[in-house]
């Protein structure tokens, strides 16, 4: 999972079990994944939550300053969670 078009974190589900969630930037969009424990396959997720998108964002602002993104990358990530959650709060 370790390359720089990669991001991850953990987050806990409705149901109280740890998530493993990470991102892959390809083709200039991102691609969701996750697992419930280590040696479990990665599964796609075909439609991430608002969460994971809002950890996504925060991840790569953080990175932006390190160079290690363009800034129009955060205003991408945005539209998409704009085109998904129109009623979401990103400012």
């Amino acid at each position: 999972m370790a390359n720089k078009s990669e991001i991850g974190w953990k987050r806990e589900t409705v149901e109280g079990e740890e998530l493993q969630v990470f991102a892959r930037h390809t083709g200039g969009k991102w691609i969701f994944f996750s697992r419930t424990r280590r040696y479990e396959r990665w599964e796609r997720m075909d439609k991430p939550t608002l969460e994971d998108w809002l950890l996504l964002l925060d991840a790569v602002k953080r990175r932006v300053q390190r160079r290690l993104f363009e800034p129009d990358e955060i205003k991408r990530i945005k539209q998409a969670i704009l085109r998904d959650y129109p009623e979401a709060d990103i400012d």
